[in-house]
């Protein structure tokens, strides 16, 4: 990725759906248990980038102490729903696969997530000197200057008095 130089934001003026999802290898050794869990989520996020209509908006994947974890932005929680018990979707099957497995190799590999709905004028970025990432890939990257210098302007939030 290209390095983008000076200080970027993003422009997104609705709100965003910020999703955490990720597995931890309880058990490296028994890698029947986790490596089906690992291998399903790339068709998932492949599904998700060719159909921007389901609403994801951008993701990231990751590599965290306990193992790999994805970070996705939504458009909307009925959107990331809708997605998740989807009938002959790619999640909801490999949903059902995960909870067999897991029945039978009970703690060899877990999954989580969290899930923040974040409202319009409540979120704002910052990056400087790096690659255009996170919330500005998945919406779209401008100079600070265009959104406002400081933080509570960029989230439309009032300056305390003095500042």
């Amino acid at each position: 990725m290209r390095t983008r130089t000076g200080r970027t934001t993003h422009v997104h003026d609705d709100g965003v759906v910020v999703f955490l999802v990720g597995m931890r290898i309880n058990s490296p050794w028994r890698v029947r248990a986790w490596l089906p869990v690992l291998l399903a989520m790339p068709p998932m996020l492949r599904e998700l980038a060719e159909h921007p209509e389901h609403g994801v908006l951008g993701m990231r994947t990751c590599w965290g102490s306990g193992g790999p974890f994805v970070v996705q932005y939504w458009r909307d929680v009925e959107s990331l729903h809708a997605y998740a018990q989807r009938d002959g979707g790619l999640h909801r099957r490999a949903w059902q696969r995960f909870n067999a497995r897991a029945r039978a190799a009970r703690g060899a590999v877990g999954v989580w997530h969290e899930t923040y709905a974040v409202p319009a004028g409540h979120h704002e970025s910052i990056a400087v000197d790096v690659p255009v990432a996170g919330l500005a890939a998945a919406t779209r990257s401008v100079a600070v200057s265009a959104r406002g210098e400081r933080a509570a302007q960029r989230m439309r939030l009032r300056e305390p008095s003095g500042a």
